[in-house]
């Protein structure tokens, strides 16, 4: 379920945590990386009872409507596209997700004004003025105004931001990675079959939780020996004033490539300098990729890199 990409993210946030903290436990902190894990997980169904109050929402206004003393004609008549999306319908009764609202006891009752403001928007968008003005409605119509509300208006909602912060610490930063997930799912769906999820089923494949402990684990107890390589090719920069982002994130990569030997170098390198672009500075990616290429030059030189099957995509022949 949660990708490598969030992961890896993850693992930086808890390594940063662990470093500051200082006194932590290597079991409490890698205890706490696995509960921001599955706070992540929470967020998926979190995220899907959002659309399915704000559909329940637009309901009760034209029921509503219907119960004025003097209707009118387009009272009486409603035009029922939007609640009548079966994505939602489906959903609404989908057994695995009830379970998960149900157990998690996950609920947006304390946000009525949060659903009348993002369905507000909903109603004032092209996307859907388009959705509700086609003669007939498909398959394809509805999933393409279902992206269109978690792109433009779920994901930008300045209001839906601070109520995750305050649900969890972890969520902000994890909600551009769900929605993703959500909005494949939603793709991958059709009627009679919902692509929902196993609360469970936290970890996309069946390694992960292992290369999740094994890095972790082995990122801290390696991370003197590689932040001496990384002062020592940091020729023209004292190493204490270098971000400790950019440190953190090239001891990661740093353990990722020497003790995964499925995972090859440039994906491990492409990951760590896309994840620099966004939680460090500007000028982290190619400070990052120099120094990571001379230490990896190294390593290499030393027997110390060493890959076997899918690892080995990318590299040269010896």
């Amino acid at each position: 379920m949660i990708n490598r990409r969030l992961l890896r993210i993850k693992l930086l946030q808890a390594f940063y945590a662990y470093i500051k903290r200082d006194n932590d436990s290597i079991p409490y902190a890698e205890k706490e990386l696995l509960h921001s894990i599955e706070k992540s997980f929470d967020l998926y169904y979190f995220l899907l009872l959002l659309l399915v109050d704000i559909v329940d929402y637009a309901g009760t206004r034209i029921e509503l409507a219907r119960q004025k003393k003097i209707p009118t004609h387009t009272d009486l008549n409603p035009n029922t596209r939007f609640i009548d999306i079966w994505f939602v319908k489906e959903l609404r009764n989908h057994s695995i997700f009830k379970k998960a609202v149900k157990n998690k006891g996950i609920s947006w009752s304390n946000s009525p004004e949060l659903i009348k403001t993002i369905f507000l928007e909903i109603k004032e968008s092209k996307a859907y003025s388009e959705f509700m003005a086609l003669e007939e409605s498909d398959l394809q119509s509805e999933k393409k105004l279902l992206v269109s509300i978690f792109t433009e208006i779920i994901a930008p909602s300045e209001d839906l931001c601070q109520i995750l912060e305050d649900q969890s610490i972890y969520w902000n930063d994890d909600s551009a990675f769900i929605i993703g997930r959500i909005l494949k799912d939603i793709k991958k769906s059709s009627p009679g079959n919902l692509y929902i999820p196993e609360p469970g089923l936290v970890f996309k494949e069946k390694d992960d939780d292992f290369y999740v402990k094994n890095l972790f684990r082995k990122s801290i107890i390696h991370q003197e020996e590689y932040r001496g390589l990384i002062e020592k090719y940091a020729k023209n920069w004292d190493v204490e004033r270098i971000a400790l982002m950019d440190v953190l994130i090239m001891e990661l990569a740093l353990t990722e490539i020497v003790e995964f030997s499925n995972i090859p170098v440039k994906v491990s390198l492409n990951e760590y300098i896309e994840i620099s672009k966004t939680y460090s500075s500007k000028n982290s990616p190619n400070f990052i990729n120099g120094i990571l290429d001379k230490i990896i030059d190294q390593l290499k030189k030393e027997g110390k890199v060493v890959k076997t099957g899918k690892g080995l995509i990318g590299e040269l022949p010896t």
